[in-house]
């Protein structure tokens, strides 16, 4: 089992897309790499520095963390500073923060390829994690509780019945 922490905007969403995968063990939306204190949602909201963020439980030897990186750049824009589709904010940015240094060159190799599809440099950061607080529960799996709330991915992209499932 393996573990990487994916920021692509609002969790809500992130989570719900990576659900979806076969080998994707466990999803979980928290606050990383902000201050080492604990926020609550208001706090984020209000410029904590934390990144609404998934933790990602996966079994690498179902889906790779190449795999699971490609589909990662599918529902980001990646040039994008603090700001996922009409989510602003610090909490809003882009990151893949990880727990092992063995999976930075898998990382380093996703960036080099998005960045020359981009043809500029990547808005996403890509570091340590630092720390990370799970996020009210009302926040886990939010689409699943609220089919109908917004989120900056489309809707397509959250049902590609690859291994469909709630975990």
């Amino acid at each position: 089992m393996k573990t990487i922490f994916l920021a692509g905007g609002c969790f809500w969403g992130v989570q719900k897309f990576f659900d979806q995968f076969d080998g994707v063990v466990s999803t979980e939306a928290g606050y990383a790499n902000g201050p080492d204190v604990r926020p609550g949602y208001q706090d984020v909201r209000a410029g904590s520095g934390h990144a609404e963020t998934v933790k990602v439980a996966y079994d690498e030897s179902r889906i790779t963390l190449t795999e699971l990186l490609a589909r990662y750049f599918m529902i980001i824009d990646p040039l994008s500073l603090n700001r996922q589709g009409e989510d602003a904010g610090i909490q809003y940015r882009t990151g893949i923060y990880y727990t092992e240094p063995g999976q930075l060159p898998e990382i380093d190799a996703a960036f080099r390829a998005e960045e020359e599809k981009a043809g500029a440099p990547l808005a996403v950061e890509k570091m340590p994690l630092r720390n990370f607080f799970t996020a009210e529960e009302y926040h886990q799996k939010y689409l699943d509780k609220n089919p109908g709330g917004y989120c900056h991915i489309p809707r397509a992209l959250l049902n590609l019945k690859e291994g469909a499932g709630s975990r």
